[in-house]
This record gives structure tokens, C-alpha cells and sequence, in this order.
């Protein structure tokens, strides 16, 4: 997203969370894990744990280097097994990634930015849900049109369209909660998801790992993207309660109707009498954009044998903007609700 597009429908903050520094961090703090869960076990030597853990510490990556391998392997973390290692210098370099494979070390670390993204997403929707609960308290009994097919309907209270708001993000808020268990775990399966390459030690690995990385146990599920899929669902659900919030401040914003003001609208280049809903604009479009990403992503649930180079890369292409797009929506959300003024 350019800069100028991103000002308007992006969040700074959860970029920053999903960005390639971000990512690479992640998975070196995966790697360190996974050796000194391995160690524990003494599957590799302490020895080798503490050089990995210092090479880790002190490592400057290459970039240009990671760029060139993600072209060429289609998947960054080879090439950077190949720096680390030649950080971590012998005898304990061959240490690092021990047992493990590529996916590994990118799943795992996506739960980590992802559990990121969650704080973020939670706090947002306790402040959103605080404004809506003020405004009920304030407004709730003050007479509103009801409209039906665009057309004046019956008269109702703002209580009732705060609820109709406020109650669906509830409901996100507490799916966000439970994802926290279903979602953010480790995965670890080798190369081809059976840990076998662990010789008998995955299970108590993953345990370790997960423990140093607060992160949930599960079984490898390299080829089994249902939580992916179900987190795509959520944050188009999230982006698309807000889209019906922007659709009714628009229409309730209309010259014609009247009942809301928004104070600090946006101007019009050849109309100064004019303001426009812009957040509320921006809403509906992300909503959209979410619900049409959530469909692509959706395709990539579908992986040939125990892993698909196909379906992965689909899922790289469509989840950050997801992840992005859902908290452009909440921030957004808030901002709207600051401006929103009513009748």
C-alpha cells in the first residue's frame, strides 16, 4: 500500500507488527527456542544452545542475501539457516534447526506477530465498546427513524442502532479470546509434519518451545490451515460489523436525514459547504476489501500432499492485508465514533 493510500485505509502499528524486521525477528526468537528446548533434552548440547543463543544475539542479517534466497527457495528461512550458521561458527553452528524445516520456524513465528496484532485488536474494541456503552447511556432513550429498505420505517430510540453496533462487537471481542487457545500455538513437524526428524523427542520439543514462547501445544498442522482460515473469517467479521457502522453514520449523516454531525468531516476540493463521512466511507470500502480477501484466502486451505508452495504463498499474500485491514477498521471505528455528534 503507497504512503498516501495507507494514510487513509492503513494502520502504522500493525505494519510495524508484520513487517519483514518484525518477522525475521520472530523466527530468530523461534530458532533460539527451539535449541534450547533441544537442549533441555539434551538432544544438542548446552554448549551448542549457548553458541546459538549468542550467535542469534549478535547476528546481522544480510538482506539482500534473504531477498535473493526468498526468490530462489521461495521460502526465506534456508538461506538464513545458512547465516546464523555461519554466525554461530563450528562446532555448533549444525546445531541450529536441528530436526526442523522451514515451516516450522515461519508458522511459529507468524503466531507470535499474530498474538501481537491480538493486544492491539482487544484494546481497540474495549475502547470502542466503552464509546458505545457512553453513548447508550447518554442517548439511548432520544428518538430515532427506523428505516427499512431505505425507506422511513417506524420510530425507534438510539439504544436500539447502539446495541445493533456495540452487540456484534462483543461477540468479536470474545471470539478473539477464545482464538488466543485455538490458534497460537507452535508448530513443529519436521519435513514433512510427523516429527519424526525429532528421533522421538518432538512432542517434549514442542512443549519446551511452546512454553519459552507462551504459545499454545499443538499437533503439527503444516497442511491443516482451518485456524488460519477461521482467523481470515473473524477479522472480515471484524472489519464488517464496522463497514455497517460507516453505512449507517453515512446515510444517517445525509444532508436529507440529519441526525448525525460529524465534526471534523472531510472537505471537498470544489464544494466548501461540504462534509464528508470520509472514516465512515473508509469503513464500508474495508469491509468489502475483507470480506473479497477472506474468499482468497479461503483457497489456500487447500494443500496438495503435506505441504503446498502454491497455497502457502497465497496465504502470505492475503493474511497481512487481512490482519491490516481489520485494524485500519478499528482504528478507524474509534476515530468515527470521536467525531460522530448526534441530533
Amino acid at each position: 500500500m503507497n504512503p498516501l493510500l495507507s494514510a487513509l485505509a492503513g494502520d502504522a502499528e500493525i505494519e510495524q507488527l508484520l513487517s519483514e524486521e518484525a518477522q525475521l525477528a520472530s523466527m530468530l526468537v523461534v530458532e533460539d527456542a527451539l535449541a534450547q528446548a533441544s537442549a533441555d533434552l539434551g538432544w544438542i548440547g548446552q554448549d551448542a544452545a549457548a553458541a546459538i543463543a549468542a550467535g542469534i544475539a549478535g547476528f546481522t542479517p544480510d538482506w539482500a542475501g534473504l531477498r535473493a534466497g526468498m526468490a530462489q527457495d521461495g521460502v526465506v528461512v534456508p538461506v538464513l539457516v545458512r547465516q546464523l550458521r555461519a554466525a554461530i561458527g563450528e562446532p555448533h553452528g549444525a546445531a541450529l534447526h536441528r530436526g526442523a524445516t522451514s515451516q516450522d520456524v515461519i508458522d511459529t513465528a507468524l503466531m507470535l506477530q499474530v498474538a501481537r496484532t491480538f493486544d492491539l485488536y482487544e484494546a481497540r474494541l474495549d475502547r470502542l465498546l466503552a464509546r458505545l456503552d457512553g453513548l447508550a447511556t447518554e442517548f439511548g432513550a432520544h428518538p430515532l427513524m427506523a428505516h427499512t429498505r431505505m425507506q422511513a420505517a417506524l420510530p425507534t430510540n438510539w439504544g436500539a442502532k447502539l446495541a445493533s453496533w456495540s452487540e456484534p462487537l462483543q461477540r468479536h471481542l470474545q471470539a478473539l479470546e477464545r482464538m488466543r487457545t485455538s490458534l497460537l500455538v507452535v508448530q513443529l513437524g519436521g519435513p514433512v509434519g510427523d516429527r519424526g526428524s525429532f528421533e522421538g523427542h518432538g512432542d517434549a520439543i514442542a512443549a519446551g518451545m511452546a512454553k519459552r514462547l507462551d504459545l499454545g501445544i499443538a499437533a503439527p498442522w503444516q497442511a491443516s490451515r482451518d485456524p488460519i482460515i477461521a482467523l481470515g473469517n473473524l477479522l472480515a467479521l471484524i472489519s464488517g460489523s464496522l463497514g455497517k457502522m460507516g453505512a449507517d453514520v453515512a446515510l444517517l449523516a445525509q444532508s436529507e436525514v440529519g441526525a448525525v454531525r460529524i465534526e471534523g468531516a472531510g472537505g471537498s476540493s470544489a464544494m466548501a459547504h461540504k462534509a464528508n463521512p470520509v472514516n465512515a466511507e473508509v469503513l464500508v470500502a474495508l469491509a468489502r476489501y475483507n470480506a473479497g480477501l477472506g474468499g482468497t484466502l479461503g483457497q489456500a486451505m487447500v494443500h496438495e500432499y503435506e505441504r503446498s508452495g502454491a497455497a502457502w504463498t497465497l496465504e502470505w499474500l492475503t493474511l497481512p492485508a487481512m490482519l491490516v485491514s481489520a485494524g485500519a477498521s478499528l482504528r478507524l471505528g474509534e476515530r468515527l465514533l470521536e467525531q460522530m455528534r448526534l441530533a
